[in-house]
């Protein structure tokens, strides 16, 4: 017959190993529900961070308290701590059996209550429960009930105390040391490795990342804006550089042949030079230059 214990009452516990059940009526807006265990020496602390058993350290390593994890009935969901009383290392007065709702309130699980089985009678009935009834309705984490020593035997003893600060500070008031830094995760989509960079005085020979269904940009033009000619006229070649004749290629005049004339400028016809005087004669010599 399953003992149904109020807050602050205790009953022998005459199994050898027990399973501790958290059960609760799942819903919409129901949190989830998980089960830990403390195990706390004579001092009321945890002897080190190994005496927390949750879900992401789900066995003790003396073996001898485990988390069996969550199940799904037809009308309720369950979280598991089992534990064998007989190996439970000397050192060990109490284990704490904790329900904790990820940061949110407990006024919104509905129906919460532990169970004590013995874990021999695979169906067996209950040997004792506890509905559980938060306080405030605000709290975050719970502590269900707890296993204790009592002379050569064990009781179990239902509590219902409740934190607001979630499983963190529960854990902490009893002696685990919560570590809180945390490395931050790359956005989603985004490269975790930073992206290469060029050294003092170097230049990066690394491609340019180019995001999905963009063109890279048109390479730099340059700064200095070109001499525009004169309205009308087009600008001249610039005198280091001279036009060859059309034609005819630049090079030095034979000796006696004058060089071939520039080409005229665009659109200009180019002066025709004046066509020599055929009647032009040498001035006759001054009397300077006969002899004497």
């Amino acid at each position: 017959m399953t003992h149904a214990m109020l807050k602050g009452s205790n009953v022998p516990v005459q199994a050898t190993t027990v399973r501790a059940v958290l059960r609760w009526t799942p819903g919409q807006g129901v949190p989830d529900v998980d089960a830990s265990a403390l195990l706390l020496g004579p001092d009321g602390r945890v002897r080190s961070d190994e005496d927390f058993v949750f879900y992401n350290q789900p066995r003790h390593p003396s073996g001898v308290v485990w988390r069996l994890g969550k199940k799904r009935l037809a009308d309720a969901l369950t979280d598991t701590i089992q534990t064998e009383l007989t190996g439970v290392e000397a050192g060990v007065s109490r284990i704490l059996l904790v329900a904790s709702a990820d940061g949110v309130a407990f006024e919104r699980v509905r129906d919460l209550s532990i169970l004590l089985y013995d874990a021999s009678a695979a169906d067996g009935e209950a040997l004792a429960s506890f509905a559980i009834r938060p306080e405030t309705g605000q709290e975050t984490a719970l502590i269900c009930g707890e296993l204790y020593r009592r002379g050569e035997g064990w009781k179990f003893r239902a509590l219902g105390e409740g934190y607001s600060n979630g499983l963190k500070g529960l854990a902490t008031d009893f002696g685990i040391s919560v570590d809180e830094s945390e490395e931050a995760a790359p956005a989603a989509g985004e490269d975790s490795a930073p992206a290469p960079t060029a050294e003092a005085g170097q230049a990066s020979t690394a491609p340019a990342a180019v995001s999905p269904g963009s063109q890279p940009l048109p390479p730099e033009q340059p700064s200095a804006v070109p001499t525009q000619p004169g309205y009308g006229y087009p600008q001249q070649p610039p005198a280091t550089a001279p036009v060859p004749a059309y034609g005819y290629p630049q090079g030095e005049p034979a000796y006696g042949y004058p060089p071939a004339a520039a080409p005229g400028s665009y659109g200009y016809p180019q002066p025709a030079a004046a066509a020599p005087d055929g009647d032009f004669r040498l001035p006759p010599m001054g009397p300077q230059f006969i002899g004497r």
